[in-house]
């Protein structure tokens, strides 16, 4: 009865090794696929990681160029706000010198008026020299100083023609110099425009492409979340076998001590057989004496 109780323990035991060394390779297999997609995931998140590098390392050139033409449009915006400062002084000299020509233009016409004055009356005087003999000294001196003052006007004349000439070459100079300053910001204005279209589009080009690196960090986010479940699911299952693991060294060491039990019944047993043995041998002998 004892043996056979233990056969059936055993049995038992034997059973549950079988089921516990099944659970075992099942949980051996589920915990190889964890692992394959754990690398999986590793393997994407390394992908996502160099793409997301990458796009950075762009997004920084884009930063650099965009803050190049910043920095050219600033240069260019200040050139045009020199050229215009120059553009206003020109005006205002180019205006100084208008109105120093009329005046000179006045001058020469009063200077003008007054030579014709002066030559009326050197017409009337030369008329009445027959008349007036008796003056002809007074006349003469009079007509000496009106020479003087004649020859005065002219040289005035002709020095106030020669800044007229001056003044007109000058503004020459200035409409020219105006003209070539209207065509040098005509040409400024056209590349910012250029400038603030190149930048624009490179705005658009960075919003697209900062959406899409948000875009994709939220990915990296869910799929770090995701690799931290699995991790956890992971820690789980190691803590599982683990504990399988123990409970298969307490099976196998409780088997251990009943193979040794086992091996020291059937000792007995074998003792117990040579001793019935002996036992039927005597008694056989016993009954052959007393017959």
């Amino acid at each position: 009865n004892i043996i056979r109780r233990q056969r059936q323990e055993l049995q038992l035991l034997i059973a549950e090794l079988k089921d516990r060394d099944r659970e075992l390779n099942d949980m051996v297999v589920v915990h190889q696929r964890h692992i394959q997609a754990w690398e999986d995931d590793r393997q994407n998140i390394l992908t996502l990681a160099e793409r997301c590098s990458l796009l950075t390392s762009e997004l920084n050139e884009r930063n650099a160029i965009i803050k190049s033409l910043h920095n050219k449009l600033k240069f260019l915006e200040s050139e045009q706000d020199n050229d215009k400062t120059t553009l206003e002084n020109t005006q205002q000299k180019f205006k100084e010198l208008t109105q120093k020509v009329t005046d000179s233009s006045a001058h020469c016409e009063a200077l003008e008026e007054k030579n014709q004055s002066l030559h009326c009356s050197v017409l009337e005087l030369s008329a009445k020299t027959g008349q007036l003999q008796a003056r002809e000294q007074e006349l003469l001196t009079m007509l000496q100083l009106k020479d003087k003052a004649l020859i005065e006007t002219t040289d005035q004349i002709t020095e106030v023609a020669s800044k007229f000439k001056k003044l007109e070459s000058a503004l020459r100079a200035a409409k020219s110099e105006e003209f070539s300053l209207n065509r040098e910001q005509h040409d400024l204005k056209l590349t910012l425009k250029d400038l603030v279209f190149q930048v624009n589009k490179l705005k658009d080009v960075l919003s697209e492409k900062m959406k899409e690196s948000s875009e994709q960090q939220a990915e990296i986010i869910h799929l770090r979340q995701e690799n931290d479940c699995l991790r956890s699911e992971l820690a789980l299952a190691v803590e599982e076998v683990q504990r399988k693991d123990q409970l298969y060294q307490f099976a196998k060491s409780k088997q251990l001590r009943i193979e040794k039990e086992l091996s020291s019944l059937r000792q007995v047993c074998i003792k117990q057989q040579r001793d019935l043995h002996f036992l039927h041998v005597n008694l056989e002998s016993c009954q052959n004496s007393r017959q």
